[in-house]
């Protein structure tokens, strides 16, 4: 019988999801990268799209098992509540560092990003899951994807007209350049994939997380967890593709149907790794993905940071000055690999180098909660 404390698979689940973060995050050359680690460019998904809905999810299912708790106990609440906001803050600050590294230029930085909307849907999918109950849980994701659907899809878009999902008129760019012009990503200017009102839907994401979290701490036989937790992965799954139809699945926008979609897909992956980590006991390959796991914000964080720190370390070349970073990728990756591959040797280098970190750490029980 499995433990209801902490789920090995769910530690393995978040590494997997870490470190293809890292690999996708990380290319030689942004100009080769094979078809796959390129998120899609508009409408439609590839594997690197599923990454952030499946570190959210990730999220949510954590949530159901740190705050379990403290749920039963509502004399606890707003010491609770307090907790989750500092941590939620320090996501959102560790992330407004990132932008703001090396040049600190406040009056252009950008506010949204990866690690502030982890932030901000921390802090809303722990206070709902906190202070409501299953059936009520169900409503409010009904109601912001029903919701979200609506207003995008239908809401007249102020300046510009009917409503749209073209990247820079619709109405989440709408708002996000109107409430934070000059603070939004630096390749879009105008709109940001982790914009504002995008944030909504992204919350739905970690609260179907909420729900799995709440369905494998039942004390159920494993079996019947994993098949309706397969059952309900497939039936998301499906959803999201139909109501592709209307409402396009679309990572940048966080439709309905991509939270469906990938939340569903999330489902069968959790699934099965529970059920061979932690129902059949499989273990012995999960440690590299383990260590990730552990320390999945730190790794994250720091894997965003240090080649910041590379960009500012110039060389001397015989065709002129270099950051670091590119005069290693040159000197190492690019004299025998072709440029794709090169680029890729170079993503698995990251991934290798914060493994072999990681593991360290591991053995030496070094785990950085935020």
């Amino acid at each position: 019988m499995v433990a209801n404390t902490r789920l090995r698979s769910l530690d393995v689940f978040r590494g997997i999801t870490v470190l293809a973060m890292i690999l996708v995050n990380n290319p030689g050359n942004w100009g080769k990268i094979y078809a796959p680690l390129k998120h899609a460019a508009w409408n439609g998904c590839t594997p690197t799209d599923l990454v952030f809905p499946f570190f959210l999810f990730i999220v949510g299912v954590s949530i159901a098992y740190a705050l379990a708790s403290s749920k039963l106990h509502p004399e606890t609440h707003n010491k609770t509540l307090l907790r989750i906001v500092r941590r939620g803050l320090t996501l959102f600050a560790l992330g407004l560092f990132l932008s703001l590294f090396p040049k600190f230029a406040f009056e252009t930085v950008r506010i949204p990003g990866v690690l502030q909307r982890i932030g901000v849907v921390f802090i809303l999918a722990a206070i709902i899951f906190l202070k409501t109950e299953k059936r009520m849980q169900l409503l409010i994701m009904a109601v912001l994807l029903v919701g979200y659907w609506l207003v995008m899809m239908y809401a007249p878009v102020s300046g510009i007209g009917q409503a749209n999902l073209q990247p820079t008129t619709n109405l989440a760019a709408w708002l996000d350049n109107t409430l934070l012009p000059g603070h939004l990503w630096s390749q879009t200017k105008v709109w940001d994939p982790e914009g504002i009102l995008s944030t909504l839907p992204a919350v739905v994401t970690a609260l179907l997380g909420v729900q799995v979290g709440q369905w494998l701490k039942r004390k159920d036989e494993p079996g019947n967890k994993i098949a309706w937790l397969m059952v309900w992965g497939v039936i998301c799954t499906c959803l999201g593709l139909i109501w592709d139809l209307h409402f396009p699945i679309n990572k940048s926008l966080w439709t309905s149907s991509y939270v469906l979609y990938s939340g569903g897909l999330a489902m069968l992956g959790l699934g099965l790794c529970y059920w061979l980590i932690d129902v059949k006991g499989y273990r012995k390959l999960t440690t590299p993905f383990l260590v990730y796991g552990v320390n999945a914000i730190t790794v994250f964080f720091l894997s965003g940071l240090i080649p910041r720190i590379m960009g500012m370390i110039k060389v001397d070349t015989p065709g002129g000055e270099v950051d670091s970073k590119t005069y290693l990728y040159n000197a190492f990756y690019t004299t025998w690999l072709s440029p794709y591959n090169a680029s890729l040797a170079w993503a698995l280098t990251w991934i290798f180098f914060w493994m072999v970190i990681l593991y360290v750490m591991y053995r030496k029980n070094i785990i950085i909660k935020v």
